[in-house]
């Protein structure tokens, strides 16, 4: 025999009894007590064939035609809804529109106490199905939802014998997070599910937790279908009470935390830009004066444009990622590297056509870079070359020789005259040598310092890549 117990608010006539059949014929009592005078009336459904043919839906409009109020005997008693949910995919993240994008299992159970039967007298029936149309539901919502509940219509609920409805609900969830995108693509993002009523107030219904919080985190992370760019790091959770209106209502706070997998990034961004950072540092072992290094240089420039552009979509539209900044400093480097470049070429066009003379404070600064124990190196240098040597010590530049007592003649006055304008003219000639060296080992001096630069900036990046790959 199936019993269903109901409460009804407003009294009324009792209910004759139904038909019987002779065969497997079983009575649905339905009392109900009126709170007025205490008395109570009693009337009969017929419920044979339940575990044969199903549940005659006429034997259950007595708890169908309850569906507009809220199911409880006490009217000042909150009705307690325990909810958990399954994370079975997170689909995307916005970091534009700061969305995050998830599909969820969303599942609710809560008592009904005008629902109850006796399963030894139906057949051993414990627990059925009805369309959860017909019944009362709580209109739990989440309250970071940018979009509209695009929950499927035509879904059931499981109702037991004790009256306890487990209702689940699959959901399209596109949440509002507040998204840190600086250490794209080592990022963490933690964002917040808020399980609230939008009607009823603390004095009306409360919520709970069907399920523990690991309990959740295990059953998302072995149903996880996707595999792409997320992965669940792990839920944890917070009761809280929002007031407004002067009104308070109940809610629980879940925080999830995702953590992207930067596989994708390190493959198609950092290392083809490692790449080209690294070549550009070779090119400083091309010689200047070979006049091959600028065009190699352009060249080089204009193709990690071009991949910028052809990546720019796999960057993040909104904020400063670490990883742009790390882009604009490669950008600036061989930007740099080519100026310089473009710098000492005409610097050493005008010193072999006419040399200005060093300054002193370059001077110095050289003399102090090619001293023993200095790590800023220049050229190479021959044993017999120094920087402070005057023009009358460099190597093939001899002074005249006159012997004592010996006065020239005129024809000799004549080629001592010669003699010494060659002399002149030597001397000319290896001061300016002197000057064109100068400048070359200053060029030889600022090439090493930005290709000590390059290796010092690829150094700290690879480091930097690391930790937080490890982090």
């Amino acid at each position: 025999m199936l019993a269903f117990i109901l409460s009804r608010a407003t009294p009324g006539p009792a209910l004759g009894p139904l038909s019987y059949r002779e065969h497997r014929v079983a009575l649905l009592h339905l009392t109900h007590w009126m709170s007025t005078t205490g008395g109570g009336v009693t009337f009969t459904i017929n419920c044979s064939g339940f575990g044969q043919h199903g549940a005659d839906p006429t034997a259950l409009n007595s708890v169908f035609n309850r569906k507009p109020f809220r199911p409880v005997t006490n009217i000042s008693v909150p009705t307690r809804v325990n909810i958990s949910f399954t994370m079975s995919a997170i689909l995307d993240v916005n970091e534009q529109l700061h969305l995050l994008s998830s599909f969820l299992w969303l599942e609710m159970v809560w008592d009904n106490p005008f629902i109850s039967w006796n399963p030894e007298e139906c057949e051993g029936i414990t627990k059925m199905s009805m369309a959860a149309k017909n019944l009362w539901l709580p209109d739990i919502f989440i309250i970071e939802l940018m979009d509209v509940d695009k929950t499927p219509k035509g879904l059931t609920a499981y109702v037991s014998n004790e009256g306890r409805i487990r209702y689940k609900k699959p959901m399209k969830v596109d949440s509002i997070c507040n998204l840190d995108i600086f250490y794209f693509p080592f990022d963490q993002q933690n964002c917040t599910l808020t399980f609230s009523s939008f009607l009823y107030t603390v004095d009306s219904m409360l919520l709970d937790m069907e399920k523990e919080v690991w309990e959740i985190t295990d059953a998302s992370r072995n149903i996880l279908q996707t595999h792409g760019e997320w992965e669940l790091l792990g839920l944890s959770k917070a009761t809280a009470k929002l007031s407004r209106g002067g009104n308070l209502y109940d809610q629980i706070v879940f925080y999830v935390a995702i953590r992207r997998r930067p596989s994708l990034y390190v493959i198609n961004l950092l290392v083809p830009s490692g790449f080209l950072v690294a070549i550009d540092a070779l090119s400083f072992y091309l010689p200047v004066k070979s006049g091959n290094r600028v065009p190699f240089k352009i060249t080089l420039l204009l193709g990690y444009n071009v991949f910028l552009l052809m990546m720019s979509d796999l960057l993040p539209t909104s904020g400063t990622p670490l990883i742009g900044v790390y882009f604009a400093l490669c950008l600036s480097l061989m930007v740099g590297s080519l100026l310089e470049t473009i710098f000492i070429t005409h610097l050493l066009h005008v010193a072999n056509t006419q040399p200005p003379p060093l300054p002193r404070w370059l001077h110095s600064l050289l003399l102090h870079c090619n001293s023993p124990g200095r790590c800023c190196p220049t050229a190479p240098q021959k044993e017999n070359k120094g920087l402070g040597l005057t023009p009358t010590h460099l190597p093939g530049v001899k002074e005249p020789e006159v012997s004592a007592g010996q006065m020239p003649g005129p024809a000799e006055a004549e080629l001592t005259g010669g003699s010494e304008w060659t002399r002149a003219q030597r001397e000319h000639e290896a001061q300016k040598q002197h000057s064109v060296e100068l400048w070359v080992q200053f060029s030889h001096a600022m090439d090493a310092m930005l290709f000590r630069l390059y290796l010092l900036f690829m150094a700290s990046s690879i480091i930097t890549v690391i930790c937080l790959w490890n982090t």
